[in-house]
Formats: structure tokens, C-alpha cells, sequence
């Protein structure tokens, strides 16, 4: 075995203050240039890079070993700190240099499949495969080092205001939370399954019923559902639950921690409190419930002034009970070819979109694609709405509710993006407030829990459960950044014969409550305080912070689109005798 160098100092870390200093280095070489008699080598650990000088001062014996350095090979040197001749304005350590005195080869390397550089362009799976090479990026050792920051800040800060951090369960029973539970065999009780969490919701609200009265957890949770750029199938929560609270205490807190994030790792003062709005309003304005408030943009309702139109799109809307709805960009229409807004309007049909209808205000008139159903004198009136100028584009989607907000509310941020207005250092935070408590369900048209069962309704509309709990507002609340959700919660139901008006309202029998929660509603029988919670996306808090625009960014061994790990190649098959002993299979 080698001689082990144990250093004294870390790569990134050398400056000028270090001149005349003999340090020991370890670390992977980056890349090596032999120049006759003079070999630089650029030496990289987690810290940064820092270049290694080998010329004719070198001994023999170290000036050859360094001839037979490559990428990779992994090294520790002894040398001094001195100031370089060239400079390197591009890298931190770009003032110095180390004049090697020493050297050691702990590990030779073969070509790497990828480059270790962060704008390599490698395809994702490639990058995937060889995460353990990928990670050796400074980059992704930044977004690793910057998430493990959020941590400890998150852990000290609830510390410091009382929480206690205890782990839930992994192994628990399928209960119904929105998306498919991952199932795990048990070989014990043949026939019965696990499921993975999909948050730790139950048994932290059990905690409060345990007198523990504040709890915290960096929570893994599991969720079986399609992927996209910020969904993974195990995910990262901050998860918290406070007891004998109300909905401003919770907001409050968390405020408290966000702003802290910010200006401990961020340097960045953000002013609280943050806005609130309500989920209906967020909706008229943005079309979203997690509006991104950077830009403008936000819908008009159109109702009024297009209602008695012969136009067919819009008063098939208005006779269904629909709406026909607007954005309109700022003096972009010039922007947008005719081309380009049908192209739009084909990414509107993911939304259940039919068509969208656009106006360009010109200079001396309005040209539209329904001209021929509207006067110049209706459309002025529809540009008023919008107090519409020369050059600005309107567009209008026609159709059920839904299907208008989600259109509109995509095409207004797809195009903030395509203009250039989704600046990543600007930090737009709100609460989004007063969510229906239910929603309906697309396949059987009953109600749902929007978000779960133990929701606490708004006091005022607790009456509403058995008259019209359409009607019926929760206590409910998201914090929203930069248009992404970056974590929800709500007041919970702790009164018995509250949680029993909801089960009512969902349809649940007695017999389905108990198969459900039964013993959650079983420990609620002997005193639950009143309670409530917030749980935080911790990766998509480390991507936004990062500037990231994927959470694989952030997360050391992600999955790839097709929920697989690419590194050890899971999901496998097993072996028959596994299966058999989980009473899975029969010979």
C-alpha cells in the first residue's frame, strides 16, 4: 500500500495568505500538461482545484511519477505555496500555485466514460450510469455541500424553537394519500404488504396525541407516479407538526426559517411577511395555485363582455357554465409569428385546450384570428380589459373552468420563459391560502379530500359539510416560490365529531373509516390536542436556491425518467426462492 499523505490543507482553499507555506494535498488530478521540463497538474477535491508545478528543482524520482499522471489518477503531494507567474482569473486558487516536493500515487484511472467538468453536455443516463464520476463535479459537490447546509440550518432553527426530531416509520400500511403506494412483501404474513410512505402525515399527527408537542423530521417518502423534472420516486421532506397552534403560528415559524435560509446561505434579506392569497383569487390572477408573481401577465374574465357573442367557441363556453378567459403580453406581439402561436396552441391541447384565440394590437387597427366575428369596435372593447397598447398580444382560451386556468395559467409562465422574465435571482415567496376542501373526482365525479381527510375546514364553514361541501374552504396553506410549490399543510381535524361530518361528506362507511385510519381515530379517543403542520420539498428547496431546474441536480443517486437507478440497475429481478419465500410464487 501506498504511503499515505495526511494533508494539511484542502484544494480550494490555498490563496496568496498561503505563499511560502509547505502543504500536503490529496485529491484526483483533473488534468495533466507536460511541457518538456516543466509538468503542471491541476489536483481537485470537493473544496476546488489548485494547480501542482513539477519543473527542474523537482527530484528525479517525483518529476517521473508525475510524467505518468492522467485524469483521474488519484494522488497526494507534498509541496509550498507560491505565487504564480500566470495567473488563472477563472478559479479561486487562480493566484498560486504548489511546487511539488513529493508525490504519491494512490490510485491509477482509466479513460472516464464522461468528462469531469460541469458543462460537459453528457446525456442524462450516461451522466447517470456514472454518478459516482458525475458527482466529482465542483458543481454537484456545491449542490451536495449546499443541501447538506439546508439541513443542519433546518435542524438547528426548529431546535432553537422547540421541536424534537424523531424518526417515523418506513414499513407502514397502505393508507390512501393521492398517488400509488410502492408495496413491500412481508415473508412473516404471507399474503400482506408494507407500503413505503408517501409522507410521514399519520403518524406525526399520532405524535401529538403522544404529547410531544413539537416535531421535526428530514423524512424520506416514497411515491409511485409518473416522473418529471421535480418529481422523483423517493423524495425528501422537512416535515413538521405543532401542537395547540393555529394557522398564523405555523406561517409565522415558517417564515422565520425561510428567511433565515436566506440570508445565511442565500446573503440575501428577504422582507416578511410574505403575501397571502387565497386560492381563488390566485387562481382568477394566474390561473395556477402556485402562481409565479415575477411577471405580469395574469387573466382577465372576458364573461361580460363577450356574453350574447354568435361567436360558437365562446358562448358554448358561457351556456356550459364556463369562462372565456385572456392574458395579454406586453408589447411582444412582434415577438410571436403566426407559427409560433400555433405552436401555443398545441401545447394548450395537453391542458384539454380546443384553440386559442389571439389579438395583435396594431397600430392603426386590431387584427385577430376571429375577425370575421368580431367588429374593431368588440375587439377594442375586449383590449380595454386589458388596458391593451400598440404591439401587445392578447390570447383567449374558451372552455370549462379547469381547462382555462390551466392553459392560461401555463402559456403565461411558458411565455415569461421564451421572453427571457423567469430571472433565477429574483425570490418571489406567498402563501397560498383558503383551498376548497374538496375537489371532484375526474373518473367518478364524488368528492375528494384535496388534500386529506384530516384537513381542519374553515371554522366559518364548518356548517357547509352537510349542506353544500363544495362550498367548504380549508385551513389550508402552501408557500410558493418562483411559481413552484415548495411546501403545503394545513390545521387538522382533532374533534371527533368533526372528523366524522367529513367522512360523511366523503361517502366513507364506518366500515372503510376503520379499514382506513382506524388507528389513528382510535388513539383521537383519548384526548388530541388541536394541531397542525407544514411539510417542505426538500430537493425542490435546494434546485430553486441553486439555480438547479431539475431535483436530480441536487439528489446524490437519482432515478432516471423510467424510475430506475442507473448505477446498481434497480429495479431486478430476484431469484424464484425469494419470491417463494414471500409467498409470491409456487413451484
Amino acid at each position: 500500500m501506498a504511503e499515505l499523505f495526511k494533508r494539511t490543507h484542502m484544494c480550494g482553499v490555498l490563496s496568496m495568505d498561503n505563499v511560502g507555506e509547505e502543504v500536503i494535498l490529496n485529491g484526483w488530478v483533473s488534468k495533466q500538461r507536460s511541457l518538456g521540463g516543466l509538468i503542471f497538474a491541476d489536483l481537485r477535491d470537493k473544496s476546488g482545484i489548485v494547480q501542482i508545478a513539477f519543473d527542474d528543482t523537482t527530484e528525479k524520482s517525483v518529476f517521473d511519477k508525475a510524467e505518468t499522471l492522467r485524469s483521474e489518477f488519484v494522488i497526494g503531494i507534498k509541496g509550498t505555496v507560491k505565487e504564480r507567474a500566470s495567473k488563472n482569473p477563472n478559479i479561486p486558487t487562480g493566484d498560486i500555485e504548489v511546487a511539488a516536493t513529493d508525490l504519491v500515487i494512490y490510485s491509477a484511472a482509466d479513460t472516464p466514460p464522461i468528462y469531469i467538468k460541469d458543462d460537459d453536455n453528457v446525456d442524462d443516463n450516461l451522466r447517470l450510469k456514472y454518478r459516482y464520476l458525475d458527482l466529482r463535479k465542483l458543481k454537484m459537490q456545491e449542490n451536495l455541500r449546499f443541501r447538506h447546509k439546508i439541513c443542519k440550518l433546518a435542524r438547528d432553527y426548529f431546535d432553537e424553537n422547540g421541536f424534537t426530531e424523531i424518526e417515523t416509520p418506513i414499513l407502514i400500511k397502505s393508507t390512501p394519500e393521492g398517488a400509488r403506494d410502492y408495496l413491500v412483501p412481508s415473508r412473516v404474513n404471507q399474503g400482506h404488504f408494507y407500503a413505503l410512505p408517501q409522507s410521514p402525515q399519520l403518524f406525526k399527527q399520532l405524535l401529538m396525541v403522544s404529547g410531544c408537542d413539537r416535531y421535526m423530521q428530514i423524512a424520506k417518502c416514497f411515491r409511485d407516479e409518473d416522473l418529471r423534472a421535480d418529481r422523483q420516486p423517493e423524495f425528501t421532506q422537512i416535515d413538521l407538526e405543532m401542537s395547540f397552534v393555529d394557522q398564523d403560528d405555523v406561517i409565522n415559524l415558517q417564515e422565520g426559517f425561510l428567511k433565515r435560509v436566506f440570508k445565511e446561505l442565500m446573503g440575501i434579506d428577504i422582507q416578511t411577511p410574505f403575501p397571502r392569497i387565497p386560492y381563488d383569487e390566485a387562481m382568477e390572477r394566474y390561473g395556477s395555485d402556485k402562481p409565479d408573481t415575477r411577471f405580469g401577465f395574469e387573466l382577465k374574465s372576458l364573461n361580460d363582455v363577450v356574453s350574447g357573442t354568435e361567436f360558437k367557441v365562446f358562448a358554448d363556453a358561457l351556456a356550459g357554465g364556463g369562462d372565456v378567459r385572456g392574458i395579454c403580453i406586453d408589447n411582444a406581439s412582434d415577438k410571436f409569428s403566426r407559427k409560433d402561436i400555433d405552436k401555443l396552441t398545441d401545447l394548450t391541447k395537453h391542458y384539454g385546450a380546443k384553440g386559442v384565440v389571439w389579438i395583435r394590437i396594431e397600430e392603426n387597427e386590431i387584427k385577430s384570428s376571429v375577425n370575421k366575428f368580431f367588429s374593431q369596435i368588440e375587439l377594442a372593447e375586449i383590449a380595454n380589459v386589458f388596458d391593451a397598447k400598440t404591439n401587445d398580444l392578447i390570447l383567449i382560451v374558451a372552455d370549462k373552468a379547469k381547462v382555462v386556468f390551466d392553459s392560461l395559467g401555463f402559456l403565461r409562465r411558458h411565455i415569461a420563459g421564451i421572453l427571457g422574465l423567469l430571472d433565477d435571482k429574483q425570490f418571489n415567496l406567498l402563501w397560498v391560502t383558503d383551498f376548497p376542501m374538496f375537489e371532484k373526482d375526474d373518473e367518478t365525479g364524488e368528492l375528494k379530500a384535496m388534500h386529506h381527510p384530516f384537513t381542519h375546514p374553515k371554522e366559518e364553514d364548518i356548517p357547509m359539510l352537510d349542506t353544500a361541501p363544495e362550498k367548504v374552504k380549508a385551513d389550508a396553506y402552501d408557500i410558493v416560490l418562483n411559481g413552484v410549490e415548495l411546501g403545503g399543510g394545513s390545521i387538522r381535524i382533532h374533534e371527533r365529531d368533526l372528523q366524522a361530518k367529513m367522512f360523511k361528506a366523503l361517502k366513507l362507511t364506518d366500515e372503510e373509516c376503520q379499514e382506513k385510519f382506524g388507528f389513528l381515530l382510535e388513539a383521537f379517543k383519548y384526548g388530541a390536542p388541536p394541531h397542525g403542520g407544514l411539510a417542505y420539498g426538500l430537493d425542490r428547496l435546494v434546485m430553486l436556491l441553486t439555480g438547479e431546474h431539475s431535483i436530480r441536480e441536487v439528489m446524490a443517486f437519482p432515478k432516471n425518467q423510467n424510475a430506475q437507478c442507473m448505477v446498481c440497475e434497480a429495479p431486478g429481478i430476484v431469484e424464484e426462492e425469494q419470491l417463494e419465500e414471500l409467498g409470491l410464487c409456487t413451484k
